[in-house]
């Protein structure tokens, strides 16, 4: 398969905090990638330099072969689903979804039929004609998810995708995701929620205090360190063992 994304020796300073350390990874076409870490891994700090909203790094980032730096369209072959969304909450979910279709080139009308049918499967449809600032966090995330996907990209950046969501719009996005893939679509997913990214991902990166720790199948990662499930890897490899010792402090102190 074809490689559509390559970082070579990617760093990263906040001030003097290095958030990333020569992150090295290629992906290919059709794979669905798990990127996960714990909070201040820099997770999120890679998908927007890959997207071209972080430029002040050292490296270089290739997409579809090209390096991305001061490019723009490439960014028409991308999908992107952050975890908040910035969006015009004045708008309708009508008037949003035309205007994004107007900004991808797709047109209003084939966006808002498009838009339709997608906000259906998720079961947002008679909302739309109605204003963002009405909707609840989870049908925000839904049309934030249908936006990000309007235009049939050839990859999808997906940050913290399903916060907010219900439990049978999981199970259908969880399809999605296998039927994309199906498709040659080529997923780089970033969640907290390790076992949906078990469940889906071909690959796991696991990024720990700025460096890619764990690079390998879903099998694999689990087989090498002889655990049962992605969750108990990323106790053992990120070093975090206190979570029954800290529940049991909250329960004391909220019945104290």
């Amino acid at each position: 398969m074809a490689e559509v994304l390559r970082l070579e020796h990617v760093r990263k300073k906040f001030g003097q905090k290095e958030v990333l350390k020569d992150i090295n990874f290629s992906v290919s076409s059709g794979e669905i990638i798990g990127y996960i870490g714990s909070n201040g891994a820099g997770k999120s700090t890679t998908i927007k330099i890959i997207l071209g909203l972080i430029d002040d790094y050292d490296g270089n980032v290739y997409v579809f072969g090209e390096d991305v730096r001061g490019k723009t369209d490439y960014k028409r072959k991308i999908g992107y689903v952050p975890e908040i969304s910035d969006m015009y909450d004045n708008l309708t979910a009508y008037e949003y979804i035309s205007f994004i279709g107007m900004l991808y080139g797709i047109g209003s009308q084939n966006a808002v039929l498009k838009g339709k049918e997608m906000m259906s499967v998720f079961g947002i449809d008679d909302a739309i004609d109605g204003r963002i600032h009405t909707f609840s966090k989870g049908m925000r995330q839904k049309l934030s998810i249908i936006t990000g996907m309007l235009h049939n990209p050839d990859i999808l950046f997906l940050d913290e995708p399903l916060s907010g969501i219900d439990a049978n719009s999981v199970l259908v996005f969880k399809e999605i995701m296998q039927g994309l893939k199906n498709a040659g679509k080529t997923i780089f997913y970033s969640s907290h929620i390790l076992e949906v990214v078990e469940k889906i991902s071909d690959r796991i990166l696991l990024l720990n205090e700025g460096s890619i720790v764990i690079d390998g199948s879903v099998v694999d990662v689990m087989q090498k360190q002889s655990d049962s499930s992605l969750e108990s890897v990323f106790n053992d490899v990120t070093g975090f063992h206190d979570h029954e010792q800290l529940a049991e402090r909250f329960i004391s102190a909220f019945m104290s």
